[in-house]
């Protein structure tokens, strides 16, 4: 569903649980018809959006195009979820989409014609995986206690990162490029100064649950932390991630975002009895300056 926050409506985009026949038919594209999927993860950039699926499903689907322009089982283990997928610019400014699997499997294809460009063997199912803000850097999480950092072009690893104690969910980087933030079963988040991976310059507990899910605002201002249920966890960057807000809500968590222009926090709720979406929007207590201004 697309939910708009300003007409306070929402509207089908993509519905899986009928058979999906993808539109686009180019050579070296690997698209075959897909029927019933459940989706595990998805993420939105650009007027794209891609969905991964708990059979090790990928669909890419244009926002402004009817249809679902690219779908693909990409593994056909028996335990081949798609755990992450992202949409990152390469340094050349080249749009990809990235997909991480229980197969231990991380697979990039180009954004323009779904073509597969490359994929990567990892010793360890990948649960998810974030590419930085230039494009030039991949941090690749899962069922290890070490997160690493790759070259998304070579697959080749550059820094393993060590200090968590379980297996990692989420990362996310700051805006400016120098800090990453990793999400673990352990309960904490842990902030890596990429300048300085030796270790992690501060942990950041959660209430009682992993950290599921991890965003930046876009000015880079706060960072936002969810557990897989009833807890979300805001940080002010400026404080150096001293001071936050915990909001308790019920319900298992979907997933957060943060909206452009850095003035909302939306949460998902996936609960069966109480599924929706939350909305939270930022509080300012200098109004009469923003109408100078």
């Amino acid at each position: 569903m697309h939910w708009s926050s300003l007409l306070r409506r929402g509207k089908e985009v993509l519905n899986v649980a009928k058979p999906i026949t993808p539109t686009l038919k180019n050579p070296g594209c690997l698209a075959q018809t897909l029927s019933r999927v459940q989706i595990s993860t998805m993420t939105v950039k650009d007027n794209l959006m891609v969905a991964g699926g708990f059979q090790g499903e990928v669909i890419c689907k244009y926002l402004n195009q009817p249809g679902v322009a690219f779908c693909s089982k990409l593994a056909t283990h028996e335990n081949a979820i798609t755990n992450s997928v992202d949409i990152y610019r390469n340094p050349s400014g080249s749009m990809r989409v990235i997909a991480a699997n229980n197969d231990a499997q991380v697979r990039i294809f180009d954004a323009e014609n779904f073509a597969r460009i490359s994929h990567f063997t990892f010793p360890w199912s990948v649960n998810n995986t974030s590419s930085s803000p230039d494009g030039k850097l991949l941090a690749v999480l899962g069922d290890s206690a070490e997160c690493l950092i790759a070259d998304p072009q070579s697959g080749k690893v550059c820094s393993s990162l060590k200090g968590h104690l379980d297996y990692s969910f989420a990362s996310a980087w700051h805006p400016d490029g120098q800090i990453l933030a990793t999400g673990n079963q352990d309960t904490t988040c842990r902030l890596w100064d990429i300048r300085n991976l030796s270790e992690s310059f501060a942990v950041l507990k959660g209430r009682m649950g992993a950290v599921r899910a991890i965003k930046f605002t876009s000015d880079g201002r706060f960072m936002a932390m969810a557990e897989p249920a009833d807890f979300i966890h805001v940080f002010d960057t400026q404080s150096d991630y001293a001071t936050g807000q915990e909001i308790d809500l019920f319900g298992e968590i979907a997933g957060i975002s943060f909206s452009p222009d850095s003035e909302a926090l939306f949460v998902g709720v996936s609960d069966r009895t109480y599924g929706s979406l939350l909305e939270f929007n930022r509080r300012r207590f200098d109004h009469y300056l923003d109408c100078i201004f």
